[in-house]
């Protein structure tokens, strides 16, 4: 197995964001960066700051949903996470009493990650889904740009199976009936790949309500092999571990292995519920952090680890299920590439239209693998629009 930097399918939803067109933010380049090739530093940033402020304003002009945010507003209640792109902090919006979740990103970042922090406003900003994060604004607080949204009082559901245990299955098809609506939504509206599905990036609310975050990840960040680990890399698909060409069908792959995830309640490859062997909780010592970004998985309610147990983790490897082999991150990935898909187990615990959806979810060969689009016709999926589970009252019990 080779590992090479992934290629974006000419038909894949990212290739055609980076396109121009009416309904997106389109920066001039030069060259690979956005900065101009000449000219002091001062200049440069005062030029992305005037861009930056233009386009803030439109985004503001153009909101059904209207705050007029401004610092000396916003009444900080506590830090969510903290990382080197910036912090999250939970917030209160005192003029009108609404609790946000303010990402704080220095904007003084080399021209690719400001590229990337005014094309993320822009799909955030444009983004009109009950299964996607509400974005309501955006202000300069010189030398930071703050990002304010939707709070998730539920945290992720990374935290939650780890708080109450595995998900009833019933509430887990609910979940994945809700990512597939947002990535069909994502990919036909605004053709966009997630490329970070996994539970952390998979948010709930004390009404029940299931959103996906931290979809904003530039085209442009993925061009080398230290690039490609953006997120975990351990829900990557295989052919994107291999460098091949992808498209939405990778985020299919990703939910598979989430699903098993929050239905065992570890993730797949681990061996025992013991949270040292859950490799989502390694995330932060498998790849390096995206540049100039936080995830809003931190934003939207999960806690930052302890470095205490973060450097005891970075010493360890990863037990496949059921096995007493431990393996390293390397061999893990090329476990993923070679050998068979995980599977929903033991055979007979979950509904036999359960265990095939996740079987169809991570088929090996991305062409015979289902788009969230036709994923959405399974009767299994099809089930959950019309049974009679409460989410509402299943965010009520923790």
């Amino acid at each position: 197995m080779t590992l090479k930097a992934p290629k974006i399918s000419s038909s894949g939803a990212v290739s055609a964001i980076e396109q121009e067109t009416p309904s997106m933010l389109t920066v001039v380049s030069n060259g690979p960066n956005s900065a101009p090739a000449t000219g002091s530093a001062a200049t440069r940033r005062n030029t992305y700051h005037a861009t930056l402020s233009s386009t803030l304003a439109n985004l503001d002009m153009n909101a059904e949903i209207k705050f007029d945010l401004r610092n000396e507003d916003l009444k900080d209640l506590h830090e969510l996470g903290q990382g080197n792109g910036g912090s999250v902090k939970k917030v209160e919006h005192m003029p009108t009493g609404t609790i946000m979740a303010k990402k704080i990103v220095l904007i003084d970042a080399k021209p690719s990650v400001r590229k990337q922090i005014l094309r993320e406003l822009q799909i955030m900003h444009d983004c009109n889904s009950k299964y996607i994060i509400s974005f309501w604004g955006a202000f300069i607080a010189d030398p930071n740009i703050c990002i304010c949204m939707e709070f998730m009082d539920k945290g992720s559901l990374d935290g939650i199976y780890k708080k109450i245990g595995p998900i009833d299955i019933d509430v887990v098809r609910h979940i994945a009936l809700a990512v597939l609506e947002g990535l069909t939504y994502l990919y036909d509206v605004h053709r966009i790949i997630h490329r970070d599905i996994k539970p952390s990036n998979i948010l709930c609310n004390s009404r029940g309500e299931i959103k996906i975050c931290d979809f904003g990840v530039s085209g442009e960040l993925i061009n080398s092999i230290a690039d490609t680990f953006v997120g975990t890399s351990t829900y990557m698909s295989p052919e994107r571990i291999q460098g091949a060409q992808y498209t939405v069908k990778s985020d299919v792959w990703s939910l598979g292995i989430s699903l098993i995830e929050l239905a065992l309640g570890r993730f797949p490859f681990s061996e025992s519920d013991d949270s040292d062997s859950d490799l989502s909780d390694l995330e932060s010592t498998l790849s390096p952090s995206r540049p100039g970004s936080l995830s809003l998985e931190i934003a939207l309610g999960r806690s930052p680890m302890k470095k205490a147990k973060k450097e005891k983790r970075k010493s360890k490897g990863v037990s496949l299920q059921g096995g007493k082999m431990t393996m390293s991150i390397l061999e893990l990935l090329q476990h993923i590439v070679n050998e068979p898909a995980p599977r929903l187990t033991p055979e007979g615990r979950f509904p036999c239209e359960a265990e095939q959806f996740v079987d169809s979810c991570l088929s090996k060969d991305p062409d015979a693998r289902k788009t969230p689009k036709d994923l959405l016709k399974n009767i299994w999926i099809e089930q959950a629009r019309v049974s009679n589970v409460d989410l509402e009252t299943w965010a009520s019990t923790f």
